[in-house]
């Protein structure tokens, strides 16, 4: 048997620093149960070096310094300490880029590892803003490690987040990548990192040669079991720290010979390193009393897994059209957003649904620009061509019903558009709530305005109205 090694993969953790509720499905119905911790993820890692000495290879895909309340109100400081004390090999970014690029940059710098972005570049000089790749000597071999942070950053996110950068796909540049660290640097294996969705990863795959392991991010995909294409293995591990995936691999002749394959519940079974407990208890304090504050209740069960419409997001849409009195709302089709169980709604709960706390925005639009919004929507979800996906579900809507034919071509998906259960008129204005660039692109409307509330505040207003139901609508129905 050849030389072995074992790579460890998180990724979208999004800043969840604490156990808490995951969503998992059992037969017909979804269960809440508590998962995730960094505290947790560190006493897996700790084990599976103790059980394989020089030979453990753990890697972060990206979405880690943003996405809950002391992250983002630290400027993704707050995760710094956590992150180092796990000794991580690389990563790569996407939310990281939302504090700006020349903040992610001094984040980077803070930590103990390599930021890895083949495919970001600083636009005054091209040049690349972070190092393309990193190499490891591990169990005997030699590892090369390529990163690929999210494409979308300058395409579909708020322009700050890529002020002074810009993104490519890096499969033009994969290659040579490649062929650098396999005949110049002389490694045993090429792993990439990358935070473009499974779509797009498993499209680079077909296209490009010498990939050996590809550990995906941003789709939040859990893969059970891996995906292979061509030589290529593949593997994505779910979001918000609920699960690790563990690839055991049998190195020979630089090539895998052998895998095997575990996506990992990080829960209770898992005992928590105490180290790292202290410093996540460290992180949280300055904020328990205010993010532990109940600000009301749900009769229903909240969270983002479904592609076309959301509980989670029609609970904050109902808090838009409150705030507005719009006849329509919309938000981004966001994936992150740990699920909140019937019952109590915490202040914490309110910002992990929204973390970015943008002000609720109001804006005119047209019954063709509607139509115009969705079709395009459905397009950057549902593409046939995998590099033309922008990242997300569809766009959460309120007021509206609107059916559609996946299948169908760009363009051509809508068969039925409603407003408040009339059908939709392309010379009529009709008003809409939203929030961030990303609920109503600003090429589209007039009379675009912030209103003095932002959504936390929204949200708090509405749960104090009393229990809130935010079943299904049938905002979007696929037919």
């Amino acid at each position: 048997m050849g030389p072995r090694v074992t790579i460890l993969q998180v990724n979208d953790t999004h800043s969840y620093l604490e156990p808490h509720q995951e969503l998992f499905w059992e037969g017909n119905r979804a269960v809440f149960r508590e998962a995730g911790g960094y505290a947790r993820i560190a006493g897996l890692i700790g084990k599976v070096r103790e059980e394989r000495p020089g030979e453990v290879l753990v890697l972060d895909c990206g979405d880690t310094i943003h996405g809950t309340y002391p992250a983002v109100q630290s400027r993704g400081e707050a995760m710094v300490p956590v992150l180092n004390a796990l000794q991580f090999d690389g990563m790569t970014a996407h939310w990281e880029f939302a504090y700006g690029p020349a903040r992610f940059r001094e984040i980077a710098r803070d930590l103990d590892y390599p930021v890895l972005a083949l495919n970001c570049y600083d636009k005054a000089t091209d040049g690349l803003t972070f190092d393309p790749f990193t190499i490891r000597e591990v169990g005997g071999l030699s590892i090369g490690i390529i990163g690929i942070a999210a494409t979308i950053v300058d395409k579909t996110m708020p322009p700050s987040f890529s002020e002074g950068i810009y993104l490519t796909a890096g499969r033009e540049e994969l290659p040579g990548a490649i062929a650098r660290l396999r005949e110049e640097e002389r490694v045993d294996l090429v792993v990439v990192i990358s935070h473009l969705g499974f779509p797009q990863e498993v499209q680079l795959a077909f296209e490009v040669a010498g990939i050996d392991v590809l550990l995906s991010a941003h789709t939040h995909n859990r893969l059970y079991r891996p995906v292979l294409v061509h030589d290529t293995v593949i593997i994505q591990s779910g979001c918000h720290g609920s699960f690790a995936g563990r690839l055991d691999l049998v190195v020979e002749n630089q090539r895998v010979a052998g895998f095997r394959h575990e996506l990992i519940t990080i829960d209770e079974i898992i005992p928590p390193d105490p180290a790292v407990g202290a410093l996540v208890a460290s992180a949280m304090e300055p904020h328990r009393e205010y993010l532990d504050a109940v600000v009301g209740h749900t009769a229903t069960p909240l969270h983002r897994y479904a592609v076309l419409e959301s509980t989670m997001d029609n609970l904050l849409l109902q808090a838009l059209l409150d705030a507005s009195g719009a006849q329509m709302a919309f938000s981004n089709g966001w994936r992150y957003g740990a699920p909140v169980p019937p019952g109590p709604v915490t202040r914490n709960d309110l910002w992990n649904i929204i973390p970015v706390n943008p002000p609720v925005s109001v804006v005119e639009l047209t019954g063709a620009e509607l139509r115009a919004m969705m079709e395009e929507n459905l397009e950057h979800t549902f593409s046939r061509d995998p590099y033309r996906q922008m990242g997300g579900y569809v766009k959460r809507c309120r007021g509206i019903n609107c059916y559609i034919k996946v299948e169908n071509p760009e363009g051509h998906r809508i068969q039925e558009f409603f407003v408040q259960g009339e059908r939709l008129s392309d010379e009529a204005i009709y008003s809409a709530a939203f929030v961030t660039s990303q609920g109503v692109p600003a090429y589209y409307g007039e009379n675009r305005r912030d209103l003095d509330i932002r959504a936390i505040d929204a949200l708090e207003s509405f749960l104090k109205k009393g229990t809130v139901h935010a079943d299904l609508q049938g905002a979007v129905v696929a037919i």
